[in-house]
């Protein structure tokens, strides 16, 4: 095997703390950075990674608290997503990748508008796929307890709050809106649901869900980013999705995005039903990013 198409598994300090991250593909070529969602890790890119080796240079983090990267107590780390942005810049920071382009999936985009707002210039085109952006993509049936958790955090609302992170709960993630389940092997929500139920992991996970409130205040400042720079975003979404609406993935519906489509997906974007995602004729590589 070629040794671009290679998947390392490396880790690296930043600052006080240890991240696991995937990489591939040539130092030389375009940069892509894969940022993963809850409850997932780069584990979910194990597929789509090497697809893309071979034309980019991929890397794909844990963030801090998921997967393998340290998952300190929150006694002793505060968990939002401005500090996970921070950690991920600082990863990037250290690789010596200065312009990148970024896949963005649920969670993983809350991480990236960050990155993205805090220098623009460093983003070359997003790809986003079930990454909201606006509050009129929250859909009600999945966020009403977590909403509920944000207004008034006591022992109900944080039971409640709790059932995302139950192996039901996870499994529904991944088979949700996926016209054939069987395309979809088990070892997904298994492996997720192992590593969120590891011992205080699950206060991580609920920190960092009341820390989506913050996303609120942020989505003026990202609307206007999507607007100024709409020629180098584009998004996939899916019809069938029942955590985040489509109608949350751009301004004006995904109008603003310049390849936005709905495609019937779902919520994972690395499994043999999804070949759209890496289609060498649906993407063209953008040399700018290591400009």
């Amino acid at each position: 095997m070629p040794e671009t198409f290679v998947t390392h598994h490396r880790y690296a300090g930043v600052g006080d703390y240890r991240l696991l991250y995937r990489e591939a593909g040539s130092v030389r070529a375009s940069n892509i950075v894969l940022l993963h969602g809850y409850p997932s890790s780069s584990f979910m890119f194990r597929d789509l990674i090497p697809a893309l080796a071979d034309r980019y240079h991929v890397i794909a983090t844990d963030h801090h608290g998921f997967g393998l990267s340290e998952a300190p107590l929150v006694a002793q780390f505060t968990y939002t997503f401005d500090a996970l942005a921070e950690l991920t810049g600082g990863l990037l920071e250290k690789l010596g990748v200065q312009r990148f382009a970024m896949y963005v999936q649920d969670c993983g985009a809350t991480v990236g508008w960050r990155l993205a707002l805090g220098n623009p210039d460093a983003v070359s085109a997003i790809i986003t796929q079930n990454g909201n952006a606006y509050q009129v993509g929250f859909i009600d049936d999945f966020w009403e307890p977590i909403r509920d958790y944000w207004h008034d955090q006591n022992l109900d609302t944080e039971a409640g709050l709790r059932q995302v992170l139950t192996l039901d709960a996870i499994r529904w993630q991944y088979l949700n809106g996926t016209p054939d389940p069987t395309v979809v092997s088990p070892d997904t929500w298994i492996h997720d649901h192992a590593l969120v139920s590891r011992p205080v992991n699950d206060a991580i996970q609920i920190q960092l869900f009341a820390n989506c409130a913050s996303d609120l205040a942020l989505y003026p400042r990202l609307d206007r980013y999507l607007r100024e720079r709409r020629s180098s975003a584009g998004g996939v979404g899916s019809q069938r999705r029942h955590v985040w609406a489509s109608r949350g993935a751009g301004p004006n519906r995904g109008r603003v995005l310049r390849r936005s489509r709905l495609a019937e997906l779902g919520p994972r974007p690395i499994t043999p039903r999804h070949p759209r995602v890496t289609d060498r004729n649906s993407h063209r590589k953008d040399r700018s990013n290591t400009e």
